[in-house]
C-alpha cells in the first residue's frame, strides 16, 4: 500500500456555473443524467450532460447551496460552451444561469483513507467539502470556498500529484478533446453514481437506457501506466488490430516521465495482444488496477 499524499492544491483548471431561481432544481434535473431533485443538503453528484444521441458533452460535479441556488464544477475549458447550451434550454423556466467561477476558490484535498461515503458533503460556514472517490490509501475531496477565504490549512501539493491522484481513483472528467465522444458509460459513469435511471427524460436518456439494459455497451474505461507523455483524444491501437483505434485517451497526468492515463477501451481488445498510444507499435499501456469493480450492464 503506497504512502498517502497529504495537502491540498488550487484547482484553476475547474470552473463553476451557478443555477439560482425557483425552477434551478426542476430545470437541471430535466437536464442530467443525475436525479437532482432528490440531491439532499449533505451530499453532491457526479452528472453528465448529453447530446440528444447520448454522446457526454461534459460530466461535472453537482450539490446545492439551497433548492433555489445549485453549483456545477467541469472544466474550465468546457464552461462557456456548456453555459451557452444549458442557458438554450431554459426558455420560460425560473432558472438564472451564470458564470460563477470568480466568485468562487475550487481546491483539491488530499488525506490518508478514512471512513466516509464517496460524494458526502460537509459544510463549514460558506465553504463545501465533497468527498470524491479514492483509493484503500487515499481519501480526495474538493473544497469550495468564497474568494475572498484563506487556503485550506494544509500543506500545499502539486498540480501533478492531484492529477495523478484522481486517475488512480477512476474518476474521468470529459475534455474539449472528447465532448460527444462516449456514452455515460463508456466512462463507467454510472459505477461511480453519475447516472440515476429511475428519473425521468433527459436529452439522450434513451440511448443511455438502451446501453445499460439491451447489452449494447462494448466499450470501458480503464486505468493504464506508459513510458512518456499522453493527451486526451489520442488513438489507442490493438497490436492484433492496427489498422483502426481500439480506444481513446479520457484524461492523463504525467510524472517522472511516465503517464497515468484513463483510457475508453474496446472490451473485446483485452482478450488478447497489447495496446499502445496513437498507433500499434507505440508506447505499450500497461494495465493498472481500478479501485471499483467493472460491472457490465445487466
Amino acid at each position: 500500500m503506497s504512502t498517502p499524499i497529504t495537502g491540498a492544491v488550487r484547482l484553476p483548471e475547474l470552473g463553476l456555473i451557478r443555477a439560482q431561481g425557483d425552477e434551478a432544481t426542476k430545470f437541471l434535473h430535466s437536464q442530467l443524467t443525475q436525479d437532482v431533485a432528490l440531491l439532499a443538503s449533505n451530499e453532491a453528484r457526479l452528472a453528465g450532460f448529453c447530446s440528444a444521441k447520448g454522446r457526454l458533452l461534459a460530466t461535472m460535479i453537482v450539490w446545492k447551496l439551497t433548492d433555489q441556488d445549485i453549483l456545477l464544477a467541469l472544466p474550465a475549458e468546457l464552461l462557456p460552451p456548456i453555459l451557452k447550451r444549458l442557458s438554450m434550454f431554459v426558455l420560460r423556466a425560473k432558472c438564472k444561469l451564470s458564470d460563477a467561477t470568480a466568485d468562487w476558490q475550487l481546491w483539491g484535498v488530499a488525506g490518508a483513507a478514512e471512513p466516509g461515503a464517496r460524494w458526502a458533503l460537509s459544510r463549514d460556514g460558506d465553504a463545501s467539502r465533497i468527498r470524491l472517490p479514492g483509493t484503500d490509501s487515499q481519501a480526495l475531496w474538493l473544497q469550495a470556498q468564497p474568494a475572498t477565504a484563506s487556503a485550506p490549512d494544509r500543506p500545499l501539493i502539486s498540480e501533478t500529484d492531484w492529477h495523478w491522484l484522481t486517475l488512480q481513483s477512476g474518476l474521468p472528467w470529459v475534455r474539449s478533446a472528447t465532448s460527444e465522444q462516449f456514452v455515460p458509460q463508456m466512462l463507467n459513469l454510472e459505477l461511480l453514481g453519475g447516472v440515476n435511471f429511475q428519473k425521468g427524460c433527459y436529452p439522450g436518456q434513451e440511448v443511455v437506457a438502451r446501453s445499460q439494459y439491451r447489452g449494447t455497451l462494448k466499450r470501458r474505461t480503464y486505468l493504464y501506466e506508459l513510458e512518456g507523455q499522453a493527451l486526451p483524444g489520442q488513438e489507442i491501437f490493438h497490436s492484433e488490430d492496427p489498422g483502426q483505434p481500439a480506444g481513446l485517451v479520457a484524461n492523463s497526468a504525467a510524472r517522472d516521465g511516465r503517464s497515468l492515463i484513463l483510457a475508453e477501451t474496446k472490451i473485446a481488445a483485452l482478450a488478447s495482444g497489447t495496446l499502445h498510444l496513437g498507433a500499434a507499435d507505440g508506447p505499450l499501456l500497461q494495465p493498472r488496477e481500478l479501485p471499483y469493480a467493472l460491472t457490465e450492464p445487466q
